[in-house]
């Protein structure tokens, strides 16, 4: 079911990727019984059950509805780890100490703690979106230094289903650039500290990534949840236009920014998934059925080019998905006119943020730039709806004859960590266009997109990753593949050396 130039792809898959497998998930099942138990057990005595896993958010929530655990205990735990180990990443701009704790020992009166999805588990959310009593920055000092009067929808669902609040995370000013850096910090991949964590949902992906928390919120405007997924090797679900609440920016950036998750497993991703869209049917992960899926490798623009261990795991997911029963087939996808309609959305969006900021003045310069480039391209009359149109219609005719497209999640290894704010507004596009040209078109188009692992560079070591995309509404499907994929190539959830 896989066809000869798919096959040629993939061998040389192996040579390009190293694997990481989590060597660590034996530890947490049952061991087989010896013949001598069985007399030193009294015959009404209760049932075993295996330990429950408190690396992962449904074994947190599990052993908070049972009362194995206290919320209390899960949230310290948390903050514990973040004093340990965020002075390496720099992933939390705000830390909830005491109203953290505060909120687990009330999570704890709950009549419905027992039933709870997120029961007692800690969450980061990405600070530009309203957390009560914080103030909402943006990774921008132009702003309002006045606190949340309200939660956001989604911080409001997650509270809902008992998830505890314990940070806010890093992210560049107004989530505009692929790196995440602000005067005050430097976020960086848990994997390798020299490389930047991506953005510009930077903080949310190094906080999971280095197991401080085991899921978080980020949004996605041009790839700002897959992006750093990638770079910290966790999972990151971009869901279709609506599933989720947006209301982030102005306009959601006309409808290209959703809410999304980063998560370690895609269980996790699909049971915070399914809280924040209101669909408990979503965490459901039985196997899909046959799919057809198309893989493409090549790059969505002449000006860029795919790093070989970038394309080796979009290979190494095909392979896993055709020996789980799918259907494989080469086939390109479809970017004409993609890239100039997204540049142009790109400064226009920025342009338009700007218009509620209080502050210009304190605006980075390679900001000021993007805007000034923006407010042109909102006067040039160049935004048409008729360019959307055009490139999602292509795409309907590439998904009558696939279920679901693999790519690559980003074509290199991601920039160096360093000051990039301060740096020359040309040196960030260049940056940020370089190493993720596959990501924003799903923004265009509002379709649903998810970024898996698939091993380590051999030379930088920091993880590749592979990028499923389905047409609108097919958010279960991916979640299921994505599932099969984990299964097949199970990753190390966590950098290696994290303290």
């Amino acid at each position: 079911m896989y066809d000869e130039g798919a096959a040629l792809a993939v061998d040389s898959a192996v040579n390009e990727v190293v694997v990481n497998t989590d060597k660590s998930a034996d530890e947490n099942l049952p061991r087989e019984p010896r013949p001598d138990d069985a007399d030193s057990l009294e015959a009404d005595s209760p049932e075993i059950l295996p330990p429950l896993d408190l690396t992962t958010a449904a074994g947190i929530a599990s052993a908070v509805q049972n009362g194995s655990v206290t919320a209390e205990q899960m949230v310290d735990e948390a903050l514990a780890r973040i004093r340990a180990r965020d002075r390496k990443v720099n992933a939390f701009s705000e830390v909830r100490v005491d109203a953290a704790r505060a909120e687990a020992r009330a999570l704890a009166e709950r009549p419905d703690l027992d039933v709870l999805p997120l029961a007692g588990v800690p969450v980061a959310v990405k600070n530009n979106i309203d957390v009560t009593g914080e103030v909402t920055r943006g990774g921008s000092l132009a702003g309002l230094e006045r606190a949340a009067a309200a939660d956001h929808a989604v911080v409001r669902r997650l509270r809902s289903a008992g998830a505890v609040i314990v940070g806010l995370t890093t992210l560049p000013e107004f989530g505009l650039w692929g790196v995440t850096d602000t005067p005050d910090r430097i976020t960086r991949s848990p994997w390798n500290a020299r490389y930047s964590a991506g953005g510009s949902s930077g903080g949310s992906g190094a906080a999971v990534g280095s197991g401080m928390v085991t899921i978080a919120h980020g949004n996605d405007g041009l790839g700002s949840v897959r992006i750093p997924a990638a770079c910290s090797g966790v999972v990151g679900m971009k869901p279709g236009r609506g599933l989720v609440p947006a209301e982030v920016g102005v306009d959601s950036w006309g409808g290209m920014t959703e809410n999304g998750v980063l998560a370690t497993t895609v269980a996790d991703a699909a049971l915070m998934l399914s809280v924040l869209a209101d669909r408990p049917a979503l965490a459901e992960l039985e196997s899909p059925k046959a799919l057809r899926i198309g893989l493409a490798t090549a790059a969505p623009s002449p000006l860029t080019r795919v790093d070989r261990a970038w394309i080796a795991a979009a290979d190494r997911a095909a392979a896993a998905a055709s020996a789980a029963g799918h259907t494989i087939g080469v086939a390109e996808l479809p970017y004409q006119g993609a890239t100039f309609a997204l540049a142009l959305r790109w400064v226009a969006n920025a342009a338009r943020e700007a218009g509620t900021v209080p502050h210009p003045e304190l605006l980075q310069r390679r900001t000021r730039t993007h805007i000034a480039l923006g407010r042109m391209a909102l006067k040039s009359g160049l935004l048409r709806a008729s360019q959307v149109d055009r490139i999602e219609a292509r795409l309907l005719d590439y998904f009558e004859r696939y279920d679901v497209a693999i790519t690559p999640t980003l074509a290199t290894p991601p920039p160096r960590a360093r000051r990039w704010h301060s740096r020359p507004w040309l040196a960030n596009v260049v940056a940020s266009a370089r190493f993720s040209p596959f990501t924003p078109l799903w923004n265009l188009v509002g379709w649903p997109a998810i970024s898996v692992p698939m091993g380590v560079h051999p030379k930088t070591g920091t993880p590749v990753a592979a990028q499923l995309i389905g047409p609108p509404g097919s958010e279960a499907t991916l979640l299921k593949l994505a599932a099969q994929l984990e299964a097949a190539c199970p990753w190390e959830r966590t950098a290696p050396g994290k303290d």
